[in-house]
């Protein structure tokens, strides 16, 4: 550097000589030198304390000084009793759907309801005509009455012949012709019966009442239609909304998982049906505020899918869950020592999940993890992370895996006691 300012020093030097030249001659000449003369003088100066000051600054030597290192919040990660839950989707179905039918031919008299109207048990909803049924009931009734008069009449005449046939006065053959007839009438009295009830039900099909409490769907049919036999025979549809079913398929691991738990517990399938609560929630809904318990769990796998089928029922007098609705669904299992971190902590990229820690010598590194459920604004480590490591918190942008950075610990708050669900 000093010997390339000494060559430009040399190369600039030599101006001022010229200039001075240009002076004399002008002062011979009687005249005073040019403005550019003058000009040119000037920038030597400039240039000249420019060279005296690079030479000053080539004495120094050039050193790099590093920044410190980023400060980045840690936290140890938080230790407490989590209640974990077995999660799934599911769908809402109704516990009776019941298509409403036509089970005697006829013409519609009356409709008693109005569509989508919710009924009680019992409550009258078609009436088809009566009369011809009615008729039907009162000729079996009088058939069951002559059959009863025979009877009494076969009975009389064959104790007669008893009487007569133990005094020798009659015939062997009489005596059991006698017996033949009476017991002809009591079967025909039987069969009046049996006719008499038969009509008893047809008339009594002529009116259509609710089989239970529900909803009951838009009439199909109207007044005056023929229904039943050979010609229409659905009339409407009713539908239980109260309680319901929630129907959800977890997982062959899930259920694995659940069962060596149950194993653990010394419980079984039975001791938990109608015992074990469920939740459920809609996809509009935060949370779980459906309670129910569950009532029903497969016998076997599914193959294809790889799922068990499991059934919960619930209250639902507000009419909250409907038939069809797609659902969240959450079962807890018994509650367990669990790893928690805060979920701003938690780091995805194409491997998966990770945290960022910082070790002894205050270098970052990275943790693969396995997540579990969201607790709250924690989210629960199931593998991958031990209990005595510092977890980047906060700065975490400044903080690059291999790299040093300042740590400050603070104290962990401790999660929510209700889990708010998982991702």
């Amino acid at each position: 550097m000093r010997c390339v300012a000494e060559e430009f020093l040399g190369a600039v030097g030599a101006r001022p000589f010229m200039h001075d030249a240009v002076r004399a001659e002008a002062r011979w000449r009687g005249s005073e030198p040019t403005a550019p003369a003058c000009a040119g003088h000037r920038l030597s100066r400039i240039a000249c304390v420019g060279i005296l000051t690079l030479l000053t600054a080539c004495g120094k030597e050039n050193r790099f000084i590093a920044p410190p290192p980023p400060k980045v919040t840690v936290e140890l990660p938080v230790q407490q009793m989590v209640t974990p839950y077995l999660e799934a989707t599911g769908n809402a179905a109704a516990v009776n759907t019941v298509e409403l039918t036509a089970r005697v031919q006829g013409y519609v008299q009356e409709i008693k309801y109005q569509d989508g109207a919710a009924v009680k048990k019992g409550t009258p909803l078609f009436v088809i005509e009566p009369q011809p049924y009615k008729v039907q009931l009162e000729q079996a009734q009088a058939a069951e009455e002559g059959a009863k008069a025979t009877l009494i009449n076969n009975e009389a005449e064959f104790t007669r012949q008893q009487q007569l046939e133990a005094k020798d006065v009659t015939t062997q053959a009489s005596l059991d012709r006698a017996r033949a007839n009476r017991d002809t009438a009591r079967a025909s009295v039987l069969q009046a019966q049996a006719n008499t009830h038969t009509a008893e039900i047809n008339l009594g099909y002529t009116t259509i009442v609710a089989p239970f409490d529900g909803v009951v769907t838009a009439r199909k049919v109207s007044i005056g239609e023929l229904v039943g036999g050979n010609h229409t025979s659905e009339l409407a549809s009713i539908v239980q909304l109260d309680p319901i079913w929630v129907w959800f398929n977890p997982s062959e691991r899930d259920v694995q998982r659940a069962r060596d738990r149950m194993a653990e517990l010394g419980v079984n399938i039975a001791d938990l049906v109608n015992k074990v609560p469920v939740e459920a929630g809609l996809q509009t809904e935060t949370g779980y505020p459906h309670k129910g318990v569950l009532n029903y769990t497969a016998p076997d796998v599914n193959q294809s899918t790889g799922t068990l089928q499991v059934r919960g029922i619930f209250e639902n007098a507000k009419r909250a869950l409907l038939p069809g609705y797609f659902v969240r669904v959450r079962v807890p299992r018994p509650a367990e020592q669990a790893l928690l971190v805060p979920e701003v902590a938690v780091g995805s990229d194409q491997a998966g999940r990770y945290v960022l820690t910082v070790n002894a010598d205050g270098v970052v590194e990275q943790r693969r993890v396995q997540l579990g459920q969201t607790t709250g604004e924690m989210r629960v480590i199931e593998s991958g992370l031990k209990p005595d490591e510092r977890v980047v918190v906060s700065g975490i942008l400044g903080a690059v895996p291999g790299q040093k950075v300042d740590p400050q610990l603070q104290t962990p708050k401790s999660a929510a006691a209700e889990p708010a669900g998982s991702n």
